[in-house]
């Protein structure tokens, strides 16, 4: 059976950090954004694994992903 996972990238300093919406504790980095790819997918497998071996249910999968525009006053700040 296929699942699909919702992945989020976040660019840090020294790389990125890739990390899954709907699994949170299955997070990696990476020197570049392909290499932060394939260290994750190895991490959601491993998970996986580490699952079944529990006899954990899997996290459903999914997840809406949007971005929620704001607008920032940064001239002045709140007295």
């Amino acid at each position: 059976m296929l699942y699909s996972y919702t992945a989020k990238y976040t660019r840090l300093q020294k790389g990125y950090m890739g990390q899954l919406v709907e699994w949170p504790e299955v997070v990696t980095e990476g020197a570049d954004l392909d290499e932060c790819r394939a260290l994750l997918r190895d991490a959601l497998r491993e998970m996986v694994l580490a699952y079944r071996d529990l006899g954990k249910e899997l996290p459903p999968q999914g997840a809406l992903i949007e971005q929620l525009p704001v607008e920032v006053d940064l001239v002045s700040e709140p007295t």
